[in-house]
């Protein structure tokens, strides 16, 4: 039976949690058709503030399941095609959705799994998590946006390396590079991913939104033209209820009561 995506509420945060343990949390479509529903709905529903997407037990994700992959290669290419472009769907759904998305990362993140903590704003990891790219090792080559994602901040040969060769990097070495915000002891992660959650939910929505808006397609975008985009968001943002409440709420030494 293919793994599935458990969604459950926890405060302010939508949880999400990748669930077969016998396949190690490995990635199927029902994962990826249920995440894209879970955040169409979330993104309409104010009371969702975030989104917190970790793996059942001590493993976030150990990517594609390999059993289902040799299946596939005897299926019609279209089969595989279909599962891959499912996939991309939720890594974009996941980049583009207006709210804080935090990877709780335990044990492995391996290939696609890998692609998908990436594809989250933030990633708090276990001290022991391991991250991994060999795709060579199984005569594959990556995806989930995994290339995109690690050439905006490492440099083209560490990239390769990770590609290339099976050698897991750990939690500290992705800390070290930026790409991991938070690391944290052995069974932590969703307990910190939690708490990081609540604040976040404490902020405004549409502050936060903006600035994830920002910062997306500011690749795009010249100096000028994100100078340009800044003026409107922050425009937008001025004039919002919420602008008036954050500033009141700091004059008054309170805890703002964003709508």
């Amino acid at each position: 039976m293919p793994s599935e995506l458990h969604a459950e509420r926890r405060d302010a945060a939508l949880v999400l949690t990748i669930s077969d343990a016998a396949t190690r949390n490995a990635l199927s479509e029902q994962v990826f058709a249920a995440g894209i529903e879970a955040l169409d709905v979330a993104e309409g529903d104010d009371t969702v503030r975030c989104i917190v997407l970790r793996g059942e037990g001590t493993v976030f994700s150990a990517g594609g399941d390999l059993h289902r992959l040799k299946a596939n290669r005897q299926a019609d290419r279209s089969v595989q095609d279909n599962m891959l472009q499912r996939f991309h769907d939720f890594i974009e759904a996941l980049r583009v959705f207006p709210k804080p998305v935090i990877a709780a990362v335990e044990g492995a993140a391996a290939g696609g799994g890998f692609s998908l903590a990436l594809a989250c704003d933030l990633i708090v990891a276990a001290d022991d998590a391991k991250f991994i790219l060999s795709y060579g090792r199984i005569g594959l080559s990556p995806d989930g946006g995994a290339t995109w994602q690690l050439m905006q901040r490492l440099p083209r040969n560490l990239v390769l390396q990770m590609l290339w060769l099976f050698e897991p990097v750990s939690a500290a070495q992705l800390h070290a590079h930026g790409i991991v915000n938070w690391v944290v002891p052995k069974g932590q992660a969703s307990t910190q991913a939690f708490a990081i959650a609540e604040r976040l939910a404490s902020c405004a929505p549409n502050a936060i939104a903006s600035a994830k808006e920002l910062v997306n397609q500011w690749p795009e975008r010249s100096l000028a033209q994100q100078l340009d985009a800044e003026r409107d968001h922050f425009l937008e943002n001025f004039f919002h209820a919420n602008s008036g409440e954050g500033v009141q709420s700091f004059l008054d030494k309170r805890p703002a009561a964003f709508e």
